[in-house]
């Protein structure tokens, strides 16, 4: 529940589409948004990472995602981009009747998915039908975003995996502009073979660090040298 963004904080503080809790749930009463194709009517209900959160009467579409500073942000998206998801895989076993099953980050089951699917790849999920649509394996060279830690939100390519038996497995990831930084293995997300597969938010996961942002700010004009 901690890793969720509730649809009343993306309605009324993110979008600005309402200026209180009643007026949130007044809109997620008359069934106006919906989280992964499905119309949620609980203004309180937890949206995720990688959650499609759609508003039909505005037209609006977007992808919740992680900025550089390890935030939830809204990314908006195509409709075309808004038919499939990615999910983590977290668990793979024989169900009853030895029925292949395997659980994903946002706590979906699905039966008889791809046999080389493992425990850290990713997989595409069509939202409309649920089923597996790809499978992206994890391995050095993958494009990954990590989701938690001190560089939550940071995205590159996965460059080295140190195994430390009873410990924490190390991954080593370099990103676009050359920065070298770890985090552990259980903290990233598979995006991609070698580019992501979703739209990035501004920044594309590169994180400035404190005079390039202020350089940025001056730039803008939001910050005065006086």
């Amino acid at each position: 529940m901690r890793e969720c963004l509730p649809l009343c904080i993306i309605l009324r503080n993110r979008l600005k589409y309402a200026l209180t809790n009643k007026e949130c749930m007044q809109i997620c009463m008359e069934k106006c948004v919906k989280v992964d194709g499905k119309v949620r009517t609980d203004h309180n209900f937890p949206a995720g990472l990688m959650d499609v959160v759609e508003i039909d009467k505005s037209n609006d579409k977007f992808r919740l995602l992680l900025d550089t500073k390890g935030r939830f942000v809204l990314s908006r998206i195509s409709a075309e981009e808004a038919t499939s998801k990615l999910c983590r895989v977290t668990k793979v076993f024989l169900g009853s009747k030895g029925v292949p099953s395997l659980v994903t980050h946002d706590g979906r089951t699905i039966r008889y998915p791809d046999p080389d699917a493992k425990v850290n790849d990713t997989i595409k999920v069509d939202i409309a039908t649920g089923k597996m649509t790809e499978l992206i394996k994890f391995r050095l060279g993958a494009t990954v975003m990590v989701f938690k830690g001190n560089n939550a939100g940071r995205v590159g390519t996965l460059n080295h995996i140190e195994k430390h038996d009873g410990s924490f497995d190390i991954t080593t990831i370099r990103d676009s502009k050359g920065h070298v930084f770890s985090t552990r293995l259980q903290n990233i997300f598979i995006l991609g073979a070698t580019k992501s597969s979703v739209v990035l938010p501004k920044g594309k996961g590169i994180r400035k660090n404190i005079m390039e942002e202020k350089a940025d700010a001056i730039a803008r004009g939001d910050l005065s040298m006086k």
